[in-house]
């Protein structure tokens, strides 16, 4: 299982960038998928999650500027940040819980990270 996540990049305090992941391999199911972010010096932490049902839970940093959503047949997750600002600068990992088996518990994925830098 991969998880291949892709968006980051550089933009101005005000500026929106959109992540996307991708989940590939042998998946049975996903139980969810969201978004953790990590900056310098700090610990990861939980910016968004989507469970399948569509239920989602953001950070109270986020609420409002930020909008986690995904694509159940496809995997996929997004996050669609607006209204950035310099702490929103960090490393931004995907991650998805997912079952390998129809009656195999769900374990916990990592992507490789993407840089989100919001500076002017």
């Amino acid at each position: 299982v991969q998880l291949q996540a892709s968006g980051g990049g550089l933009v101005q305090p005000g500026g929106s960038l959109k992540l996307s992941c991708v989940a590939s391999g042998s998946i049975s199911s996903i139980a969810g998928m969201g978004w953790y972010r990590q900056a310098p010096g700090k610990q990861r932490e939980l910016v968004a999650a989507r469970v399948s049902g569509g239920a989602t839970n953001y950070a109270d940093t986020v609420k409002g500027r930020f909008t986690i959503s995904g694509d159940n047949a496809k995997n996929t997750v997004y996050l669609q940040m607006n209204s950035l600002k310099p702490v929103d600068t960090a490393v931004y990992y995907c991650n998805a819980q997912i079952r390998l088996g129809a009656f195999t518990p769900a374990y916990n994925y990592w992507g490789q990270g993407t840089l989100v830098t919001v500076s002017s």
